[in-house]
């Protein structure tokens, strides 16, 4: 984590086209029950082989360590890759881009606490083989019944790269989904994020779902049913031509959520103390049991 500087609801109909999802992240003035930012910083550290895990842990444990003891108002959750190269996600959320302005000066000018950042970086920094930041915004038109992060485990990622010149058809085909899906399955939810900064200048889209469980990636199948049957052969096929249209390329990866990785705000470790915060004793007692279960 280098700071200051991102529901599978459609899985199955990726075959065809676009496929939506539904992140639930909440500001660092917002308390948690609100529902995405305008402004998502998201940073990527690819991890070297052999240096995820409690190696990462430790190294990230300094920038933990290093804001919590500015008190620093500016909060960030983690994430691990369970798919695609080893990395980690680091979201931090925005009201806007002055904010964000604001937070990287007002670090700059605490000596205390860009040192402490400095000497995380340097040692952070022997574990990676790649790290970069994107900026996005939210399209609160693209979105659906977006919502919080209380309960969540996992987020599914779907990154898509238009084609240029083809944003209408993009908006269009989105658009159609989230008609859709009001109609179909209207628990569905998802939140989009456009691309503002990053290494890729092409049009590019970010998706995000929250999960609770992974047995809510089975159930989104029976979704992508009940929708493909409500949008009937032929808007099938209208997804089919503006995917084909728009899209020059997609994918979607899934992630979980890391709690020692994160500097969350207190709101979320109220609402879930045993998650964002474990007490020492029950994390000594897990330990202990699973020692004993490797003597057996």
């Amino acid at each position: 984590m280098k700071l200051p500087s991102i529901q599978r609801s459609i899985a199955q109909s990726l075959a065809l086209g676009l496929l939506l999802a539904a992140p639930l992240l909440a500001s660092a003035q917002m308390d948690g029950t609100n529902g995405p930012p305008k402004v998502l910083v998201i940073q990527r550290e690819y991890l070297k082989p052999g240096k995820a895990g409690s190696l990462h842990e430790k190294t990230e444990s300094a920038f933990v360590n290093a804001m919590a003891a500015a008190k620093w108002p500016t909060h960030y959750f983690a994430m691990d890759s369970l798919s695609g190269p080893s990395r980690s996600l680091f979201f931090v959320p925005y009201p806007s881009f002055a904010a964000w302005e604001k937070d990287n000066w007002d670090t700059r000018k605490n000596a205390a606490l860009s040192a402490a950042l400095g000497h995380a970086s340097a040692a952070d920094g022997e574990l990676l083989s790649e790290y970069d930041s994107n900026a996005l915004v939210l399209r609160e038109d693209l979105s659906l019944n977006m919502g919080n992060l209380v309960g969540k485990r996992y987020m599914e990622i779907s990154q898509f790269v238009l084609r240029p010149g083809h944003m209408k058809e993009f908006e269009d085909l989105a658009k159609l989904y989230v008609e859709g899906y009001k109609k179909a399955a209207p628990n569905a939810n998802w939140a989009t994020f456009q691309m503002m900064y990053g290494a890729n200048t092409s049009d590019v889209f970010i998706v995000i779902t929250t999960l609770k469980s992974l047995a809510e990636t089975d159930r989104s199948m029976g979704e992508s049913k009940q929708f493909a049957d409500a949008m009937g052969a032929s808007g099938m096929k209208q997804l089919g031509e503006l995917t084909a249209a728009s899209v020059q390329s997609s994918q979607t990866n899934l992630f979980e959520f890391n709690p020692k990785n994160s500097y969350p705000p207190p709101e979320w470790i109220k609402a879930e103390p045993d998650f964002w915060k474990p007490k020492a004793s029950a994390v000594k007692k897990i330990e202990v049991k699973t020692e004993a279960k490797a003597a057996q």
